[in-house]
């Protein structure tokens, strides 16, 4: 083992994206990440096509990250990946793999909770925050705030009550006619749109916690005639004309909800530290407001290059690493726990 810490491969396959990475302490020597297209034709993800992708694809993308870290299966020291949550046959794919690839290394294995690997992504920052921070973690199936202590030692403040900040993105985007993934389309189009176009409601729950549901509804109830009492040919001028500022308008919306608890938590903790993962991060809206908040407040921000904001194996590895010399190994019988909490 090297004296900078053990050369470890993480495998990340807890949904649509086959991801593998190599690291060596908490440096990224390898990052590799095999999205599907084939959940395109139907709007979202298909978990058994998600499986049979992960199938295909695990074995040339892991071969990749080790040649692009410049390594060899013989040169690692630990295999790791995610347990859970997730699409339950997506996991067993990455799971049942590493635990096999380690078990024939003969090296430790390490078991990952995929929530811990987005609230840690936050020390691949440029700017890492410093202990303790909040964690506003906004990703396709995850919305939660998170106050961190000291690493492995976190409190779950607030979390959704129904659908994710980005699952409401890919709904709104399918019914404003965007195709699939509709987050990044979104993000676009809301750059030329003028977001008081429509005043659509904000959720606002005691607590920190997030409601995304009732955004998705209002969209609906503004394009739906039946439910609008909008003709169809005023609704399709609707979409077409002002289609950039129905982004906008819905985007501005979103931000508010997700803002408005991180303030709040702020204020109550004392906290002058805030990092911002998950997918949803890469929102230029989001990000935007997040660090006028945080300049408000006179907090610093984190938030991970835009690599590392979607599903990756480099962050699992990271958290993989310091799970592994704070509690050692995980047993090889360590099964998929695709409704895992963090």
């Amino acid at each position: 083992m090297n004296a900078d810490g053990p050369l470890l491969l993480a495998l990340e396959t807890s949904c649509d994206d086959t991801a593998a990475a190599v690291l060596r302490g908490g440096r990224v020597l390898s990052s590799v990440v095999a999205g599907q297209m084939e959940h395109a034709a139907w709007g979202g993800v298909v978990p058994e096509v998600a499986s049979r992708a992960h199938q295909r694809a695990v074995v040339p993308v892991v071969q990749e990250a080790l040649r692009q870290a410049g390594a060899s299966a013989s040169d690692l020291d630990a295999v790791a990946a995610t347990y859970g949550p997730g699409l339950a046959g997506a996991l067993l794919v990455g799971l049942s793999f590493a635990k096999a690839y380690a078990f024939g290394l003969g090296v430790p294995f390490v078991g990952v909770n995929h929530l811990e690997g987005h609230l840690y992504s936050a020390f691949l920052a440029d700017t890492p925050p410093a202990f303790p921070f909040l964690t506003l973690t906004v990703s396709g199936g995850h919305t939660m705030l998170v106050l961190v202590d000291k690493r492995f030692r976190h409190t779950v403040l607030g979390r959704t009550r129904d659908d994710a900040a980005g699952e409401a993105f890919d709904k709104v985007a399918k019914l404003l006619g965007l195709g699939y993934p509709g987050g990044p389309v979104v993000d676009r189009l809301a750059h030329d749109g003028d977001p008081a176009f429509i005043r659509f409601p904000r959720t606002r729950l005691p607590g920190y916690d997030f409601s995304f549901s009732g955004i998705k509804t209002a969209v609906r109830y503004t394009l739906d005639p039946i439910h609008a009492h909008v003709p169809k040919p005023d609704r399709d001028a609707l979409l077409g004309k002002h289609l950039p500022d129905l982004a906008a308008s819905f985007q501005a919306a979103v931000v508010d909800m997700l803002l408005d608890p991180l303030e709040r938590a702020m204020l109550d903790t004392g906290a002058k530290a805030v990092a911002v993962v998950g997918g949803v991060s890469a929102n230029t809206s989001l990000r935007a407001a997040a660090e006028a908040l945080c300049l408000k407040h006179g907090a610093t921000l984190s938030i991970p290059p835009l690599r590392y904001c979607t599903d990756n194996a480099a962050m699992m590895g990271l958290a993989a690493q310091h799970r592994l010399a704070a509690d050692g190994p995980s047993p090889l019988t360590l099964g998929v726990a695709p409704s895992l909490a963090l």
